[in-house]
């Protein structure tokens, strides 16, 4: 017997592929170029992605959604050209995406139809100790990076299971979570967490992507610490595709007026 969903307008709105996605632009902390964009998805009457998964958790309609964000967010991508024809993308996947048999040459089939670089896409996945100790997932994972899909762990700092996940799990790369991110100015705790996690992810090779960055102080403070992308309101809030075009047009014009003229 089919399933049925306790949230029919939520099922309607997935359905009819009325789930909104946007872009939150992720920068170089050096250079300040846009070099990627994170998908997120967008529902009136739900103020983030976090509330509109958990309704959707709460329906058992969370597997769903996640699939049409993917696939929405790749052929959106797939369609990109100028300003964005380069842009990475990164995709958030559930514990039960990943846990699904066969989780990796769909993903990748989905890349191949949208007419993507697999190179372009990351991976976005949250902690979770029955994913880094299941032996199977890691070797999807392995099999999505071979392809030059990259892997990151999202949030992480949020978790018991952050630690288990280096050792376990092949990564790319890890994105720290704002709430360790909003009192680096003024608390010394959360200054000397934040350094050691630095610290541990230079040590084996991993890329380091900054939640919720809102002050210039805090930008200034990664950016010395080392740190290699941000993204948060201070840069950009998500946006739509046509905004996010403009931005990042508007963005690229303002990167080349501040050359100087070698011919100078």
């Amino acid at each position: 017997m089919p399933i049925i969903s306790a949230d029919a307008e939520l099922e309607a709105h997935i359905a009819n592929d009325r789930v909104q996605t946007v872009f939150q632009p992720q920068f170089n902390l050096v250079s300040g170029r846009i070099v990627s964009v994170e998908a997120l998805a967008r529902l009136p009457g739900c103020d983030d992605a976090k509330d509109l998964f958990a309704r959707a958790t709460a329906a058992g309609l969370s597997e769903r959604l996640s699939h049409m964000v993917q696939r929405k967010a790749l052929r959106i991508v797939g369609t990109w050209h100028g300003a964005l024809a380069n842009l990475g993308i990164s995709i958030n996947f559930l514990p039960e995406d990943l846990a699904r048999g066969g989780f990796d040459q769909a993903l990748l089939a989905e890349i191949e139809e949208a007419g993507i670089d697999p190179a372009r896409v990351t991976v976005e996945i949250t902690e979770n100790t029955l994913i880094a100790e299941d032996e199977r997932i890691a070797a999807r994972l392995s099999r999505l990076r071979e392809r030059g899909v990259k892997i990151a762990v999202d949030d992480f700092g949020t978790g018991f299971a952050s630690l288990i996940y280096l050792s376990s799990l092949p990564l790319d790369a890890l994105k720290i979570d704002r709430g360790l991110i909003a009192r680096i100015e003024t608390g010394q705790r959360d200054r000397i967490v934040v350094r050691g996690i630095i610290s541990i992810a230079r040590e084996l090779g991993l890329e380091l992507v900054i939640e919720g960055v809102e002050t210039a102080g805090q930008l200034d403070i990664l950016t010395e610490w080392g740190c290699d992308l941000y993204q948060g309101f201070l840069g950009a809030r998500p946006m739509s595709e046509e905004e996010l075009e403009r931005f990042v047009a508007g963005h690229q014009s303002d990167e080349s007026d501040g050359l100087e003229d070698p011919s100078a």
